[in-house]
């Protein structure tokens, strides 16, 4: 489904490493958390293309052209996508993620995957690999540690952003300065959550948390879950290795947005939102209090999806609902939680909603 063609915009340029310059706008919305939402902030100015990272919480699609992500291979069918596509679109949700309540508030269509040869990429690529990690999948080899894992990790998703500027002849800023703003004139990167699938493809190995969370936040970094505990460190050190980011390119503005605190903020105001079902599961089987079975997920044969998604925050048991993403998306949960700096701060929208259809 793709939305109406967008109105003419000016705006930021926005890139990685090899491509930051003093106009550069990078949004990170990283949080290891097994049921939050990321969040989505809109910038002062609008854009006219976006460039997304991620995992499963992002994806609009190239997971289907892989592996899939561990114990969830049923995106590809329903009920995932009932609610605003009426149809699988391989989103691991009932409808819209963060990126595309992004998209839409910046009069954008929605990102078709980098796997998608034969999308319309004018106003933008989503990379996002649901299951993939921050870090390399050589690593997970050499720990035996592969089962399930998706062997597209973050720096595949680097290498694809690359072949994308390499072909509009964008190499860096030193050697092709005008081909890369051209690239980058109108352009937002978006590095979506990603690092939670590390964690899990090592839970019970011998590989420490603690080597997953050096490793995670150096390869993102280097760019540009099982408890809350485990999340709010891996937090709280990755924003202390941005300012190291903000540091080497103090002219570029890099938004920091808290994942972690604005699930905490809905899950407090949960009425505001509409949302009456804070921890049991929308689509699954089983039922009881959470009605999730590990061996029988949402698009099994057995697994079965509620009649009212919109009062769920947890729409298979690990991704969440159209609902939920569209109460963080709003911008009044993250508000608080947003950090900017650099020459042009961010901000949040006081509303990205849209109608249902």
């Amino acid at each position: 489904m793709q939305e109406t063609r967008p109105k003419s915009h000016k705006a930021i340029m926005a890139s990685s490493f090899p491509y930051i310059s003093s106009q550069t706008t990078l949004v990170i919305t990283l949080g290891i958390f097994i049921l939050y939402s990321p969040a989505a902030i809109a910038c002062h100015c609008p854009f006219n293309q976006i460039y997304a990272f991620g995992d499963s919480f992002t994806d609009t699609g190239n997971a289907a052209s892989t592996t899939g992500s561990g114990l969830f291979n049923g995106a590809s069918n329903p009920p995932y996508g009932r609610t605003f596509f009426h149809r699988s679109t391989n989103r691991y949700s009932d409808g819209r993620l963060v990126i595309d309540f992004v998209a839409h508030a910046l009069s954008l269509p929605f990102l078709p995957p980098y796997l998608d040869k034969k999308a319309d990429t004018s106003y933008g690529v989503n990379f996002a690999v649901a299951g993939s990690t921050a870090i390399r999948y050589e690593f997970f080899v050499k720990h035996n540690l592969t089962r399930d894992v998706t062997p597209q990790s973050f720096q595949t998703q680097y290498n694809w952003f690359k072949n994308v500027l390499e072909g509009k002849g964008c190499d860096d800023l030193r050697t092709t300065p005008s081909q890369c703003k051209a690239v980058f004139g109108d352009a937002l990167i978006w590095v979506g959550e990603i690092g939670a699938n590390d964690y899990a493809y090592a839970f019970g190995s011998s590989v420490s948390s603690k080597t997953i969370q050096t490793l995670a936040i150096q390869s993102v970094t280097g760019f540009l879950q099982s408890e809350n505990k485990q999340s709010y460190t891996h937090n709280t050190i990755l924003q202390a290795k941005l300012q190291q980011l903000i540091a080497q390119f103090p002219h570029a503005t890099i938004l920091y947005a808290d994942y972690w605190n604005a699930y905490r903020t809905i899950l407090k105001n949960a009425n505001k939102y509409g949302l009456k079902e804070l921890y049991k599961v929308c689509c699954g089987s089983g039922g009881g209090q959470y009605n999730f079975n590990v061996t029988d997920t949402c698009g099994s044969h057995t697994s079965r999806s509620c009649p009212n998604p919109s009062q769920y925050v947890n729409w298979d048991g690990v991704h969440l609902t159209e609902a939920m993403y569209e109460a963080v998306s709003d911008g009044s949960a993250l508000g608080s939680t947003l950090s900017s700096t650099g020459s042009s701060p961010g901000r949040i929208p006081t509303a990205v909603k849209t109608s249902g259809g």
